[in-house]
């Protein structure tokens, strides 16, 4: 008689690709590896205020289609070269979407949209995407959701961002302190500071903790501490964070926690009350603080999108809209180019002095 007393409840086990093999399948360029680390180098020195500019991490909520997101990146590019003086623009490049219950968890984990969970061929697909964003000329941004993928991707990112539902988590902040870029940590989904404040703290300290290396073996994983980390203000239990009295009070916490006054406001989630069409009402209130004297905002984030709105991901795929989130709503690509360009032509005069 046998006594089963592990795996009751597990179907399937698929051994994975390890990154050591993805990395051979889809290897950096030396072009890429200069944009790569341009883009980390230029946000480090915002953080530390030797370059002047505000950067902008605008993109789609989640990637669900290549080509909508080149062609969306070749559009970004070319906006970039119209405010690089001020702004320095980031594209945002998501795959992987948290859960509040059940839904599409983005890209690497489910490419073909069908439940399949290809994992495979989402981390192929990824991969080749960052590295042709980064030949296009931009630098990339995510967020960091799985323990295990940054070892697969994170080679290929410039910033990264952990979301409101895993800040509080001590496995995200010990992973974060040994990420090779500059990182955002969210507020809490209920609007409060604290849980960001106490993930800054843990992130700029050495940890250990189980991961896995370049081999794919499972292994003790000791880091130096990730000093680069600053907060993301994206309101939170039903109200905004970003006015100028919600800055004044993240400052006075980071002050308080012997913290860079670093803030980054995203402009959707909370702030702008769940409605993608008013991100740019954040945008030029944003600006506004800045023209105002303010010091502590470092950077933005904005969902967009090629066109407006958000779609549910069909039965078929064939109905899918193009350049349509299947996520978040975004704005599209018309009014986040006007409103990029205002912002930069409110700030060019006043950040040099700042």
């Amino acid at each position: 008689m046998t006594n089963q007393l592990d795996n009751i409840n597990i179907s399937s086990q698929e051994v994975l690709i390890t990154p050591e093999q993805l990395k051979a399948d889809i290897p950096l360029t030396e072009q890429s590896q200069e944009m790569i680390t341009e883009g980390r180098e230029t946000i480090n020195n915002i953080l530390s205020r030797e370059d002047h500019r505000v950067f902008v991490v605008v993109g789609p909520c989640s990637i669900h289609d290549v080509d909508a997101a080149k062609e969306y990146a070749h559009k970004l590019k070319e906006l970039s070269k119209k405010v690089d003086d001020t702004l320095y623009l980031v594209m945002r490049v998501y795959f992987e979407k948290p859960r509040t219950t059940v839904g599409w968890k983005g890209l690497i984990n489910d490419p073909h949209l069908n439940d399949s969970f290809d994992i495979k061929e989402g981390l192929h697909i990824g991969r080749q995407l960052l590295l042709d964003i980064a030949e296009i000329g931009l630098p990339t941004a995510t967020e960091a959701l799985d323990p295990i993928s940054p070892q697969y991707l994170q080679d290929t990112i410039s910033w990264s961002a952990i979301g409101a539902r895993t800040t509080e988590s001590q496995t995200h902040r010990e992973m974060s302190s040994g990420l090779s870029v500059a990182i955002g940590f969210k507020n809490g989904t209920d609007g409060g500071l604290g849980v960001a404040m106490n993930a800054l703290n843990s992130v700029s300290h050495p940890h250990s903790f189980l991961g896995i290396n370049r081999q794919g073996q499972v292994s003790v994983v000791r880091t130096k501490g990730n000093p680069n980390a600053h907060v993301v203000l994206r309101g939170g239990g039903g109200k905004p964070n970003y006015d100028s009295v919600n800055i004044a009070i993240c400052e006075q916490e980071l002050e308080k926690a012997k913290l860079a006054k670093n803030i980054m406001v995203d402009c959707s989630h909370a702030n702008s009350n769940k409605d993608a069409a008013l991100q740019p009402l954040v945008i030029q209130d944003v600006s506004n603080q800045i023209l105002d004297g303010n010091k502590s905002i470092v950077g933005i984030m904005v969902e967009s999108n090629l066109n407006f709105g958000n779609q549910s991901i069909p039965d078929d795929l064939s109905e899918l809209k193009y350049g349509v989130s299947v996520t978040d709503a975004c704005i599209d690509w018309e009014t986040t180019e006007k409103s990029i360009l205002e912002m930069r032509d409110k700030l060019k005069n006043i950040l040099p002095k700042r």
